[in-house]
């Protein structure tokens, strides 16, 4: 099993044995700044191997496969809509899977609507800014106003 390391901003990671669950917290900095994915195997005191991969991202990222909605909109107004599945979800923004083609460029606006895999199937209908386009994946940002979510803060963190 591959563990995923978050380094933090002054480029330390914090590795968790999986059998005993002893920490150390270690310099990375001689990784940080390298483009390609990090694997680093690790043992442990109790004589537990295994491998971790060192996320460069700042925010977490929770993989998920929620169906919802977009609206592309020019100038406030809808333009497209269709189906889309959101893959995974942050603090900062959503990467998501467009169900029809439809031509987006960077900084276009989408308003997206979903529920999450809650309890409550809490209702989430942000306006989020397109950052990142691969194929019929569009990795977006929430607007400024969009950003401090309680419902998606307490989500990220179950």
């Amino acid at each position: 099993m591959i563990k995923t390391v978050y380094i933090s901003a002054t480029n330390q990671a914090t590795f968790t044995c999986p059998q005993c669950e002893a920490t150390k917290t270690v310099d990375v900095s001689r990784y940080a700044k390298m483009d390609q994915t990090v694997k680093v195997k690790s043992t442990c005191g109790c004589g537990h191997t295994w491998t971790s991969v060192l996320e460069k991202r700042k925010v977490y990222r929770k993989g998920v496969s929620l169906p919802g909605t977009f609206t592309h909109l020019v100038d406030n107004n809808p333009v497209t809509k269709g189906s889309l599945e959101v893959t995974d979800i942050s603090a900062g923004g959503l990467k998501i899977k467009l169900l029809e083609l439809i031509d987006l460029r960077l900084n276009d606006k989408l308003r997206v609507e979903f529920h999450l895999d809650d309890a409550r199937h809490t209702l989430i209908s942000k306006d989020v800014l397109v950052k990142n386009i691969d194929g019929i994946y569009i990795g977006v940002a929430y607007s400024r106003s969009e950003s401090d979510d309680p419902a998606l803060g307490f989500y990220l963190m179950g």
